[in-house]
């Protein structure tokens, strides 16, 4: 049973009036082929079916009536099929269905569009008069679609990169690692000394950066050592795709300016800070 929707604005595509319904009854009329209608640069018919399979309900199919074209051609579309309430001024729209039409199946449809007796009952609106009106809409889906072709290479490996960091107090707004290797791949570490990257005046940022073009899936953890007392070390734990438009990762509000700037608390020792990067290269997407 078809799945309905409602909305003002008419089908945009094509609209058919039927006047004398009973008529088709009345004479064992079981199929009605509207005339050709274009959408998506392609022509079309609308196909009713009055005592189907499902002697029940109306059938309501869409066809492909265009016969210029090639051979072994493939259309997809998006089709929907309304029918006017002529009490409320809506249209009842089915759910719209994506079909793929090709020579050996060039109509599509819905079985159990709407039961003859919804249909048939003056109190519903759709037959007033002895007349009701249909309508489609046919969005052709264009073949645009970009490909990606992926390579999940199973690395998982582990590094463990430790840095010492000497003179923190005169480190520039944005200070940079030397590259090192982990995985295969080529890192740095990026680290806000003096406000975090966001430009804010209360924490210090550190990031995980990626130099490669491939996609990487990498579990890291960032390490700041207390080195009065290993207890509080700072340690973070993250997971990221890292890619060449994605290429850095971390922790904006790693650790406040108040307590890595007090001597007491053992994250600065004789100016120096001491980090430690366990990074775990799970998987690299080669892409195509």
């Amino acid at each position: 049973v078809t799945t309905w929707n409602t909305r003002e604005a008419p089908p945009a595509h094509f609209m058919i009036k039927i006047e004398s319904f009973s008529v088709l009854e009345k004479y064992g009329i079981k199929k009605y082929e509207t005339k050709e209608f274009v959408a998506g640069d392609y022509k079309w018919r609308l196909i009713f079916k009055f005592n189907g399979k499902d002697s029940d309900y109306i059938s309501a199919n869409l066809a492909m009536a265009d016969t210029s074209l090639p051979t072994n051609w493939e259309v997809n579309a998006l089709f929907n099929v309304f029918l006017f309430n002529q009490i409320s001024g809506n249209y009842l729209s089915s759910t719209g269905r994506t079909l793929c039409f090709r020579p050996t199946k060039s109509e599509w449809g819905i079985s159990k569009f709407i039961s003859r007796k919804v249909l048939s009952d003056p109190s519903n609106g759709y037959i007033i008069d002895d007349s009701c009106v249909f309508g489609a809409e046919v969005f052709v889906v264009k073949t645009e679609a970009v490909i990606e072709r992926v390579l999940l290479m199973n690395v998982n490996t582990y590094y463990n990169h430790a840095l010492e960091i000497s003179g923190f107090s005169q480190l520039p707004q944005r200070w940079v690692s030397e590259e090192f290797d982990a995985g295969g791949e080529k890192w740095k570490i990026l680290l806000y000394p003096k406000e975090n990257a966001e430009g804010c005046g209360s924490h210090v940022s550190i990031y995980l950066y990626y130099l490669g073009t491939e996609r990487v899936q990498t579990c890291f953890t960032i390490c700041m050592k207390n080195q009065f007392d290993d207890k509080q070390t700072r340690r973070y734990f993250f997971s990221y795709w890292f890619s060449a438009s994605s290429s850095s990762w971390g922790r904006p509000v790693y650790i406040d300016l108040a307590t890595i700037s007090d001597p007491n608390k053992g994250f600065i020792v004789k100016d120096c800070c001491l980090l430690n990067i366990q990074i775990n290269v799970k998987a690299v997407a080669r892409v195509s």
